[in-house]
């Protein structure tokens, strides 16, 4: 009787870490399928993820990420850009502030610029960035981050009620080193499902 319940338990077992890899694979092609495609549109806001900065310049990918929303911007796809990081390990110079500094020596009025520096996850990001829009009576967002990082944060802006577009940002050093890529990417697959259940 025991080994007939361990046998049961074992088969269990076994279709539910193969149901498990195979979902965790198809999310996996998700993600890189979205990172891929370049969905700009017309929205109320850019929202620019952060990402690391040294000494108050940006690092190469947060670098990378404001320029294509500077690009954006320029092409009339948005009026007004949301710059989204706190500290971090360094307490004189916030991501979001960084961001802010770099699109304004690019030439965009700093009067359309929303920095929130008080964010220190993508989660409290997007949050942050929802109650901005809302507070404004906004309704759309175009993302610009990595290409490995959209798929989660459309996924957050759309359960929030946010209809999003994302752009990747093309110049991104990680998106070019395919070990990084596939790492950041599987990394992501972890990040969505721990989201995911958390918010069931």
């Amino acid at each position: 009787m025991i080994r007939k319940t361990l046998k049961i338990a074992f088969w269990i077992f076994l279709g539910l870490a193969v149901a498990g890899a195979l979902y965790g694979w198809s999310l996996y092609k998700e993600i890189r399928s979205l990172a891929s495609v370049d969905d700009a549109h017309a929205a109320d806001a850019i929202i620019v993820l952060g990402a690391a900065q040294y000494n108050g310049h940006p690092s190469p990918v947060l670098k990378a990420r404001l320029e294509q929303a500077f690009n954006l911007y320029n092409r009339g796809f948005a009026a007004e850009i949301i710059t989204t990081g706190s500290y971090g390990p360094d307490p004189n110079f916030s991501e979001a502030h960084v961001g802010t500094e770099y699109l304004i020596q690019l030439g965009v009025d700093p009067n359309v610029i929303i920095t929130d520096q008080a964010s220190g996850t993508t989660r409290d990001s997007i949050r942050t960035a929802v109650a901005m829009l809302r507070s404004r009576g906004w309704t759309s967002a175009l993302v610009v981050s990595d290409g490995f990082h959209l798929y989660r944060v459309k996924r957050m802006l759309e359960d929030d009620g946010i209809t999003a577009y994302t752009s990747p940002a093309p110049m991104s050093p990680i998106e070019s080193d395919p070990t990084k890529r596939y790492w950041h990417s599987l990394r992501e697959v972890v990040l969505f499902l721990a989201y995911r259940t958390m918010n069931l």
